[in-house]
This record gives C-alpha cells, sequence and structure tokens, in this order.
C-alpha cells in the first residue's frame, strides 16, 4: 500500500472542470483530501477486493484514488459528459494498472446492481444554492441502496443530518472526521480568489 501523501502526489496530475455547473456544485476535490478519504477506507479493508463506485465522480477524482488501491472494479457515474470525458483524459494521466467504468447516469437513480461488497466514495452536492438544499440526501440515498459502506464529505455542521438519516435507512455513522475543501473562484458569484471551507466525512455502514 502506497502512503497517503504518495497517493496525493499521484492524484495531482487529475484535472478539474473545463466549464462547471453551479446547479451541480461542480468542484474538484482537493487531492489531499480525496487521498485521505481514499486511504481511510482502504485502511479499514473497504477498497481491495470491494467493487468501488464513485457517485457524482465529476472528473474522477475519488474513482482515481481508488484504481490505485486494488479494488475489483471501480465505478464512476455522473450526470453530466463534459466532466465524464475529462475523467477518462485523466484515467491517462494517472496510468493506473486496472481501468475504471465510467457511466453517465443520474446518481440519485443510478443504474447499478453490484455483484460483491461494494462501498460508495463520494463528494455529493452540498446543498449550498438556493433551490437544491439538501441535494446530498438523495446520494446518501442511493448510497444506501447500493452499498455495504459508503464515505461521503458534506458541509461542516452535517453530522446530525447523516447520523439521523442513516438511522433512518438501516445504517449507522461508525466514524467521522473534520476536513478542510479549497474552493477556487470559478464562479461569479465567488468573491475571492480561493478560500477554505470546513466540511466532515462521515462513514456510513449500510444494513440489511
Amino acid at each position: 500500500m502506497s502512503t497517503k501523501r504518495a497517493l496525493a502526489q499521484q492524484l495531482g496530475v487529475v484535472a478539474g472542470f473545463d466549464d462547471p455547473q453551479v446547479s451541480l456544485e461542480q468542484y474538484r476535490t482537493p487531492p489531499e483530501l480525496a487521498a485521505t478519504l481514499v486511504h481511510t477506507a482502504d485502511l479499514q479493508g473497504d477498497v481491495e477486493d470491494h467493487v468501488v463506485v464513485d457517485l457524482g465522480c465529476g472528473t474522477g477524482m475519488l474513482a482515481l484514488g481508488a484504481v490505485l488501491r486494488g479494488p475489483t472494479q471501480v465505478v464512476g457515474l455522473d450526470v453530466d459528459p463534459a466532466p465524464l470525458a475529462t475523467a477518462i483524459e485523466n484515467e491517462r494521466r494517472v496510468a493506473a494498472a486496472s481501468s475504471v467504468s465510467w457511466v453517465r447516469a443520474d446518481a440519485t437513480r443510478a443504474p447499478l446492481c453490484p455483484d460483491g461488497p461494494t462501498t460508495v466514495l463520494m463528494n455529493p452536492p452540498f446543498g449550498a444554492q438556493a433551490g437544491n438544499e439538501h441535494a446530498d440526501r438523495a446520494f446518501l440515498a442511493t448510497a444506501s441502496e447500493i452499498a455495504d459502506v459508503s464515505y461521503s464529505i458534506h458541509n461542516e455542521g452535517s453530522k446530525e443530518f447523516v447520523e439521523s438519516f442513516a438511522a433512518d435507512n438501516h445504517g449507522a455513522v461508525t466514524h467521522a472526521f473534520a476536513a478542510e475543501f479549497e474552493l477556487p473562484h470559478q464562479f461569479e458569484f465567488h468573491e475571492k480568489d480561493d478560500h477554505v471551507v470546513d466540511a466532515e466525512v462521515f462513514r456510513v455502514e449500510w444494513r440489511e
């Protein structure tokens, strides 16, 4: 197993969005945060010999992090075809030994039925835009349907919501930790060149 630092360096070549859509809250997951999430999942035994699904994969950061850690299969799913095209290019840049299956579909209605132990990795929309509140709820719902365990990034202060949702859907939060999410200046409403927002990462075990 490579170190978390080495994984972050490998993911540093992953390009972000050429034309990010504000309605989809498309932000490139920082390589350091992606490496932390994937490394943590690997240490918990949730990557190697598992099917790993990156819901709302964007340009593929989490999927490509997972494929470097010996999973059975990796699927990256996104509704927007443009970042999926970038994800394919990013896969070439990372030069992983195995490949990722890129699927264009709505992550909230994922047409997936994985065979074997399944882990979802995701950086869902935080629901920060008007009319898009609790967008992450639908992603968690998909995870509860297809995964044995999920790792997801949420806005700071989401612990009560995630724990409550998990409990209502036969799941339980087993790990939670704080994280920082660096946001670049990419939309007109951004007042700063870049800034860091506080986030939280949750591991949820989903039980039948």
